[in-house]
């Protein structure tokens, strides 16, 4: 073969693996026979871990296993990774998992640093606070309250930030122990995703306002530039619910929270 035809065979696999999204050493989700998936280990309905049988169970558990399955690796060949919001990010860029699907909000800032597929879900930010305490009804009564700050999470920064409501954040590593802090005492109000909030509720002295603010997008995170795997998922995700998975796994999870739950699936980003 000649110089040029070597050349152009080379241009060639370097165009091909740019349209992929992969670089050198890099390979989409959509090529890897097993994968390591982030989830969350502390927030009931959606990821939650039994530190005596090691299981992963949840919504979104379930939902990485569906994709995955669709990706065609069997729930044999899943890894499931317990990563704290603080550490997303570093995770994918890293390879320390393969994709993450653990209450992960898709936000313009992430995307400067992740390729979401998704969203499989649009939640609602709402808030918890004690059972017996009437003095809040609306995030605006947050003002001159402490609220759980979770570290890496921006649901504190919404109501601080975005809308300005002067309430105190007291920083705490994951939601399980804003809930040791709401039951101590020690804050006054936890504000997250509904879903969240509905799965850290059950069997507690607590109730959820059932006042949403904002539209929370869960997203599948993938390594920033797996636009292959970001177009599978999406094709997945589509399936679940074409398929009647969905929901029947929100049913499963959150039927019983009184949440209103949207069966349909939810408008798509876009592969970036």
């Amino acid at each position: 073969m000649t110089g040029g035809g070597t050349m152009r065979i080379a241009v060639v696999l370097v165009l091909a693996l740019g349209a992929a999204g992969c670089g050198p050493g890099e390979t989409s989700v959509t090529a890897k026979r097993s994968l390591r998936i982030g989830v969350k280990a502390d927030q009931p309905g959606l990821g939650l871990l039994n530190p005596k049988t090691g299981r992963y169970t949840g919504f979104d558990v379930d939902v990485a296993t569906y994709v995955a399955g669709k990706l065609g690796v069997p729930p044999s060949r899943i890894t499931f990774k317990t990563t704290q919001s603080s550490a997303r990010e570093k995770a994918l860029a890293a390879g320390t998992v393969d994709m993450i699907l653990a209450s992960y909000s898709i936000t313009p800032r992430r995307k400067t640093q992740v390729t979401f597929g998704g969203p499989y879900y649009v939640a609602h930010q709402d808030t918890l606070v004690r059972a017996d305490d009437r003095t809040i009804a609306n995030v605006r009564d947050l003002r001159g309250k402490r609220i759980c700050a979770v570290s890496g999470s921006n649901s504190w920064r919404r109501v601080t930030e975005e809308r300005e409501v002067k309430a105190t954040p007291v920083e705490t590593a994951t939601y399980s122990g804003c809930m040791a802090a709401l039951a101590a005492g020690r804050i006054d109000a936890v504000s997250t995703d509904d879903l969240i909030l509905a799965g850290l509720a059950v069997g507690t002295r607590t109730r959820v306002l059932n006042a949403p603010f904002t539209d929370e997008k869960y997203g599948v995170g993938l390594r920033k530039g797996d636009l292959a795997g970001c177009e599978a998922v999406n094709r997945a995700l589509t399936a679940m619910y074409q398929d009647g998975t969905a929901a029947r796994l929100l049913e499963r999870w959150f039927g019983r929270s009184g949440l209103k739950i949207d069966p349909y699936v939810p408008q798509f980003e876009g592969c970036s």
